[in-house]
């Protein structure tokens, strides 16, 4: 189960955000190509950096606590799954916040 918990908590964190698309209309799944490029490019900045790093000796990931699944440059899929998933999160919360904001200032909160 160690092996599973880098995974799981990214799941959990897809889970409990999910209904800020849907219950608080955050419009973050439907703007795909917006999504695509906020989330792409910082993730392939950041998988270049964890590559240089652990190419350097800096840094590496536990086996214990990854599925011992790799990409190219010894990044965990759940490393690049990280940089994927933190940033949808934080924009649908970003989003979701900002629709429940603009509901208040409208007076329309139950809408």
């Amino acid at each position: 189960m160690d092996a599973w918990q880098y995974l799981l908590v990214l799941a959990c964190c897809v889970l409990i955000t999910l209904p800020l698309e849907f219950v608080l209309r955050a419009r973050v799944y439907r703007r795909w190509r917006t999504l695509l490029a906020a989330v792409l490019p910082v993730a392939a900045a950041f998988a270049l950096w964890d590559a240089v790093a652990i190419a350097r000796g800096h840094w590496w990931y536990s086996p214990r606590y990854t599925t011992g699944a790799l990409l190219p440059g010894a990044l965990p899929v759940e490393e690049v799954a990280f940089f994927l998933v933190v940033p949808l999160c934080g924009l649908l919360t970003y989003e979701a916040v900002g629709t429940a904001l603009g509901r208040l200032r409208r007076g329309d909160a139950d809408a």
